[in-house]
């Protein structure tokens, strides 16, 4: 594959993905160019949780990986086919309530279906055997829920007022009640939001869920979560809970609750590298805005 011919893929935030065209087929090259958080193996594991879920969850089919060679200087590749589709971050704010409603309903039913593909135990995937590793860095003791995170994230809230710190650990004491009430753990893309998602412009159904570089086994409401983080328009938060209640139960006060509490784990990470784009000064102000109110269902603030 000539690299230089690729064209970079709008909406390709990473800076890895590109657009190649052949005999007048496109397709989607990731060049693994740096080594992220999962090492020298993540080419491996985005084939393996591609062909895992394609036929259960749309998304692109592979076409090819190459591995690294380092002696002639060349990366790590994932080719994947090319599937039409409007961004759903593209999409999303033109809709009306009635369209809202709809392409809530058909994200709730995606949420469903990747709640539903069981796992072991929780932790990252280490190699395209989809072998699942710890969170922890090497050595350090497992992280025993929330409460432990917290501690471990203050000292970089300097920011942080003591009654915000102070209303922060009252929250994450609750929630992880909450999500110990859930056994049971799950195939979790990571990363589920408007962006990573490619709608069919017509149906408003999901042409292909994109970006799993933060997949992982994890709680069966980390999705909900994410999606659902600073959403706050009545119609399609509730279609997405009804759809995704009909399908793994509960009601949708219970799987909201649920999913704001599992958020929590993201909220934090975030908040402590506000400074690193407007995603995560968002997460600061929403974070800081439940510890204030004592509430995960609070509002973020304009």
């Amino acid at each position: 594959m000539d690299l230089t011919s690729l064209e970079p893929l709008a909406g390709g935030w990473s800076g890895e993905t590109f657009v190649a065209t052949a005999a007048g087929e496109r397709s989607v090259v990731r060049i693994y160019a740096r080594t992220g958080h999962r090492g020298a193996a993540a080419h491996e594991v985005d084939a393996a949780l591609h062909r895992l879920v394609r036929g259960l969850v749309p998304v692109p089919e592979v076409l090819e990986v190459r591995r690294a060679d380092p002696a002639a200087d060349l990366p790590a590749l994932l080719v994947t086919g090319w599937v039409d589709g409007v961004r759903g971050d593209e999409l999303v704010a033109d809709l009306d309530d009635a369209g809202r409603t709809r392409l809530g309903a058909h994200l709730g039913d995606l949420l469903a279906d990747l709640a539903g593909m069981p796992m072991l135990k929780a932790g990252p995937f280490v190699d395209g055997e989809l072998r699942i590793g710890s969170f922890s860095a090497e050595g350090a003791p497992p992280l025993d829920g929330l409460p432990a995170f917290v501690s471990l994230v203050e000292p970089a809230l300097g920011w942080w007022r003591p009654g915000e710190l102070g209303g922060l650990r009252e929250v994450v004491l609750d929630a992880q009640a909450l999500l110990d009430t859930v056994g049971r753990r799950c195939l979790v893309h990571g990363d589920l939001n408007p962006k990573n998602l490619l709608i069919d412009r017509g149906t408003l159904a999901v042409a292909a869920l994109v970006d799993w570089e933060y997949a992982h086994a994890g709680h069966p409401y980390t999705d909900l979560g994410n999606l659902l983080r600073f959403e706050r328009d009545p119609a399609f938060t509730t279609a997405v809970l009804e759809a995704y209640v009909a399908r793994r139960g509960g009601t949708p006060a219970e799987a909201l609750a649920l999913a704001r509490a599992a958020d929590l784990w993201a909220l934090l990470d975030l908040a402590r590298r506000r400074s690193e784009n407007p995603v995560a000064e968002a997460a600061d102000r929403l974070l800081r805005e439940i510890a204030r109110t004592r509430d995960p269902q609070a509002a973020p603030r304009a």
